[in-house]
């Protein structure tokens, strides 16, 4: 989710230097604008903080549903972002 919303927000022109950089610039450049769903942008938030409590507060791991529900979702904002870039792509032309 991280490197297709980097590539959504370099074709953009902006360029985060952070993880969370990228989540506020991909909600205040994309979803506060209408390009994509607030459904997205929770589903890029859920992510990050799962990420972050694997990575740095390791109590539990995720449960396999947990990590199957994060794919489905993640292969969804990525298909989304791809998407919005094709479409972009095709009304240049």
């Amino acid at each position: 989710m991280f490197y297709a919303a980097l590539a959504l927000l370099q074709k953009a022109g902006k360029i985060p230097s952070k993880h969370a950089g990228a989540i506020g610039l991909f909600d205040t450049e994309f979803v506060v604008k209408g390009a994509f769903p607030h459904e997205l942008s929770r589903d890029f938030h859920k992510a990050f903080e799962l990420r972050q409590a694997s990575d740095y507060r390791v109590l539990q791991s995720p449960t396999r549903e947990k990590a199957e529900e994060t794919w489905a979702r993640a292969a969804r904002f990525v298909r989304a972002v791809k998407d919005h870039l094709r479409a972009a792509e095709a009304g240049k032309g």
